[in-house]
This record gives structure tokens, sequence and C-alpha cells, in this order.
């Protein structure tokens, strides 16, 4: 565990060496600020129609956590998909750019070593990202009475979703040395992750075991429903195996890249 730390510890000091991480991590306030601003303002505008058109059974029904906290995380997750990509790219294509690669391998280091320090370092930036998003919704617990439980189950969906997206990136890094490359094919595999839902309706495999399965596969199928604050294991054990897949591939390509 100790050489596990000792990689990851390696890695987020080169992501915060380098402009990356700062980078990174302002953009992703200011954007999770301006949608939040966006959220709150809809909310806030949506109920005074209500109240307007006295329409008092819809606005029994609105709350801060389906109509504003649980969007607002969503749309996090949409952001996370396009910023992610760009902290994972160099984790393992950099190592093969720069020659230390060949270091690694020859070092006193198990394979499982290297592959999850690296994941480790991805998992705890992506924490970071996600403890920034959660600063805005507890804004609302000093102005307003959202649910805890609620709140905090769409955390744990985000955090979940972005660990996931942080092993696709892993991954993707170790398929080849170009670190643009690697963005690329990390962002197609998120993309097709979340659109998978959409494809089986058009493939006319919407009520079929097949449409079953696309839905199943899709990331923002488990998170939405976390978001709604229902934890079931069936959505966090989704997270667990995605994230244990794409490890093991990682782990995969960099011993074929070891014994070539």
């Amino acid at each position: 565990m100790r050489h596990v730390t000792d990689i990851a510890g390696r890695e987020l000091r080169g992501l915060f060496v380098s402009p990356v991480a700062y980078g990174v991590l302002s953009l992703f306030a200011v954007l999770s600020g301006v949608f939040f601003i966006a959220s709150t303002a809809f909310f806030a505008e949506w109920l005074m129609r209500l109240q307007s058109f006295q329409a008092f059974d819809e606005l029994a029904r609105w709350n801060l956590n389906d109509q504003l906290i649980g969007q607002f995380f969503q749309s996090m997750a949409m952001v996370l998909l396009f910023l992610l990509p760009g902290v994972t790219m160099g984790f393992f294509a950099a190592e093969k750019t720069q020659g230390t690669q060949e270091l690694l391998f020859t070092s006193p280091l198990t394979m499982w070593d290297i592959v999850l320090g690296k994941f480790l370092a991805g998992a705890v930036f992506a924490l970071l990202l996600v403890t920034i998003v959660g600063a805005y919704p507890a804004l609302l617990f000093v102005y307003g009475d959202p649910e805890f439980g609620k709140t905090l189950a769409g955390l744990l969906g985000l955090v979940l979703v972005s660990w996931t997206y942080v092993a696709i990136g892993v991954f993707a890094s170790s398929l080849t040395r170009s670190q643009v490359l690697a963005f690329l094919i990390t962002f197609v595999l998120l993309i097709l992750l979340m659109v998978l839902p959409a494809l089986a309706q058009i493939g006319g495999g919407g009520a079929s075991g097949l449409g079953d399965l696309l839905r199943w596969l899709s990331a923002d199928t488990h998170l939405a429903e976390l978001v709604k604050g229902l934890v079931d294991t069936a959505d966090l054990a989704y997270f667990v195996v995605m994230t244990g897949i794409f490890l093991v591939l990682t782990k995969a390509s960099v011993e074929s890249v070891r014994w070539r």
C-alpha cells in the first residue's frame, strides 16, 4: 500500500507543479458557480410563475433537492466529463513520452502498485472537484431547508461517477503515448457511456433485454438514481464493477507494453 500512495503522491505533485491542476480547479470552480446561479435563478423564476398561476398542487411537489440540487449535480457530472480527461491523459502517456516508463517497470513495484497509484491520484483530484461542487448546495442549508440525506446521496453519486471517469481515463492513457489521443479516447468512451440509453431507443431495443443492458451500462442512469436519494446496492455495484473492469484493462494494457 505504501508504494501505491507514493506513486499517487508523485502524480499529484506532477499535476500541481504544472498549470494543469490549477487551471482545471479554477475553471471548474467558475463553471460550478455559473451553473449553480443559473439553477437557482431558474428555480426562483418557476416558483414565482407557479405562485402567480396559483398552481398550489404543483408548488407542493417542488422542493430544493429535486428541482435545484439534483439538476445542479447532473449538470456538474457533464462538466466533469469534459475536464477529467484532461487530468488523466498524461498518467501513462507522459511516462512514455519522457522515457520514464522503463524506470517504473524496472523498479521494485508490482503492476498493480503502478495502476492503483495513478488511479488514486486521479481519484483524489476528482474528490477535490466534487468538494467544490458540494460547497454550493451547502449555502442552501443556511438560507433554505434541503434534505441532508438526499443531498449527501447526490454527492456520493458524483464522487462515484467521477472515479469511474478517472478509471476510464487511466485506461485510455495506457493505450498511447499521445496525451491528445488519450484525451480523445477518454472523451469518446465517456460520451458513449452517457448516450447508451438513447442508442437503445434508436435501435428499437427500448423494451428488450438489450435495451435494459444498455441502460444499465450508462453511468447517467445510476447517477440519476443516487441524485434522487435512492442509494441502491445495484447502483453502487455498477460503479465498483465499471471502475474495476477498466483498472484490470489498464493493467493488461501496461503489461502488454512491458513484454513487447
